[in-house]
């Protein structure tokens, strides 16, 4: 107890106030996130940047032509190739030292990162900081996300991150109409165009890194490293201990203690490398746990939400607007964008990640095959000089893309965040976001690479190619994700503990054990694993003590192996 200070937010505010405020801190992180990732799209249309860089020019119109997309996709694609080296660094470290420690590790990092960019001299200079600050960026997106789901409640855990990404896109409203704005002053021709906003990203880190230090560690680490007491302590302000939430707190306490005891038998087999082939996991298939938040994060970007948000501009020049007007007309769509996360706030928890993935992959995909439809109807009249059926064809084409945004904010901007940050055992939880966070990083890097090449050679085209990815994650999310709405984190051991990956099967799997074992989650006994690694059910003192399904035995009851020893008078409701 003595190592939580007395500074600590934690002595005076508990429950919904404690967790509003965890969350605020956590937004603070994915806000910059945001912002971090919008900025680049008026940076990359401002006249002395692009001229500094050397792949374009800039026509007297404002218009940017293009010379070399290769060069201008792999200044913004190195960022990524750095989120994939800072989230395994994030990862590990976040396991290894805490989570508070290694959001300041970060938040330092990122801000050399947006010093260095800032103060950019030649593109050589620019790759480099690009780099640098893609590494930062990737360690907070590694552990931010699981310090987040850790503290907070299994029925409420969708609502708190959904609220989250709303600061997230909020970041990017901020710097498109940031960077829109400066377009005016000195008519966008000087440099303080491109690097004032760079800049800016420094002020939200800077306060970061001064607050975080005042927030509780998360107490599922704490319990994974021994420091029982300090997580009894920071659950017990966290769920509350008068009242109707008397005994809450204790009997999540004892199903995270027994889980990680659980977990520990594996411990040494829990490398990286361990992780993405499953060697040595057992029931705990964590090479499959990897593989499906991977590839989520990396459709989550083939969707089509990269290219929309960085390359919008472009995507309405093609359907015929002005360079002003698709300018502004972007602007509009990422305020649009902002309000539809709202949706994903009060209905991700009700009708949970696969129905919000699927409503947002029909809808997405529609709209993309429409935009690029008008959009080439747009041209085609543009051609032939038909002015009105040109910009009739055009605004077609931008309400689907403003349709397609609002899709994507309700649905695939939060779950694949969540999903990885939900599934994996709390032994390597920080490393399995973090392999989430590479798969965002491969979709990003790959596609943020490929679409300035896509856009000059097959225009329009390429929205009829997110629109194929859309209809391929159907199949993709009803087969292999299994839903993790209203289970508890340490619950996902059991979910996947089936020996195929098929939904149906883990999920026959879990209601099987759940049936055998109604005490199964619910077990205080602090030597005995919930489920054996290697087999997957349930071991003989688990099954005993899960006798009294529905109820926890308190932590001071006798542990010896005879149901008669466990006294009827200590128990404790199942209540959570």
């Amino acid at each position: 107890m003595d190592r939580i200070g007395k500074w600590n937010v934690v002595h005076r505010f508990q429950k919904r106030k404690l967790l509003i405020l965890i969350n605020c801190v956590a937004g603070l992180s994915i806000f910059f996130f945001g912002y971090d990732q919008g900025m680049m799209g008026g940076v990359n249309n401002a006249r002395n940047y692009v001229d500094l860089m050397g792949f374009g020019y800039v026509t007297d119109d404002d218009v940017v032509h293009i010379t070399n997309s290769l060069l201008q996709g792999g200044i913004v694609s190195v960022y990524y190739l750095g989120t994939l080296i800072g989230c395994l660094l994030g990862g590990w470290t976040g396991d290894k030292i805490g989570r508070i420690k290694t959001i300041g590790l970060g938040t330092l990092w990122a801000i050399i990162g947006a010093c260095l960019q800032c103060s950019a001299q030649n593109k050589d200079w620019m790759i480099c900081a690009r780099a640098v600050n893609g590494i930062g960026t990737g360690i907070l997106n590694a552990i931010v996300p699981v310090w987040a789901t850790e503290t907070a409640e299994h029925t409420s855990r969708g609502q708190f991150i959904a609220i989250e990404f709303t600061l997230n896109i909020f970041g990017v409203v901020v710097a498109y109409w940031l960077e829109f704005g400066l377009s005016f002053i000195d008519e966008g021709r000087t440099a303080f165009r491109w690097r004032f906003p760079i800049a800016f990203q420094i002020i939200p880190l800077l306060f970061l890194l001064a607050i975080v230090w005042f927030f509780p560690e998360s107490p599922r680490w704490l319990t994974k490293v021994g420091r029982e007491e300090e997580a009894r302590y920071v659950l017990g302000r966290l769920r509350g201990e008068t009242g109707e939430d008397t005994g809450k707190a204790e009997a999540e306490f004892q199903d995270i203690r027994n889980i990680a005891e659980l977990e520990k038998s594996t411990a040494h087999r829990n490398t990286y490398y361990h992780m993405l082939f499953g060697i040595g996991s057992g029931k705990l298939h964590t090479g499959r746990r990897v593989q499906l938040v991977v590839w989520l994060q990396i459709m989550q970007e083939w969707v089509g939400i990269a290219g929309v948000t960085i390359y919008a501009p472009t995507i309405f020049a093609q359907a015929g607007f002005s360079p002003q007007k698709a300018q502004w007309i972007s602007g509009l769509n990422v305020i649009f964008y902002l309000f539809s996360t709202l949706i994903c706030v009060f209905t991700l928890d009700k009708i949970g990640r696969r129905w919000t993935l699927y409503w947002g992959s029909v809808a997405q995909g529609i709209a993309m095959f429409l935009a690029g439809g008008m959009s080439a109807l747009a041209q085609k009249a543009e051609a032939v000089n038909d002015v009105t059926r040109a910009s009739q064809y055009g605004a077609a084409s931008a309400t689907f893309v403003y349709i397609f945004t609002f899709a994507f904010g309700a649905t695939w901007l939060t779950v694949p965040w969540l999903y990885p940050a939900e599934i994996f055992p709390l032994e390597i939880r920080a490393r399995g976001n973090a392999w989430g966070v590479v798969g965002w990083s491969i979709g990003n890097g790959w596609l943020t690479l490929l679409c300035p090449v896509m856009f000059a050679n097959i225009s329009e085209k390429t929205l009829y190619i997110f629109g194929i990815c859309n209809v391929i994650t159907i199949p993709m999310v009803w087969a292999l994700y299994p839903e993790s709405n209203q289970r508890t984190l340490e619950e996902m051991d059991l979910l996947f503990a089936a020996d195929t990956p098929w939904v149906w099967d883990a999920e026959t799997n879990f209601a099987r054990l759940k049936e055998q074992n109604p005490g199964l989650i619910q077990v205080s006994g602090r030597s005995h694993s919930v489920v054996d690694p290697e087999t997957g059910v349930a071991t003989e003192e688990t099954r005993r003590r899960s006798t009294r399904g529905g109820f926890t035995l308190d932590s001071n009851a006798p542990r010896d192996n005879s149901p008669e020893s466990v006294p009827e008078e200590k128990v404790v409701p199942k209540n959570y």
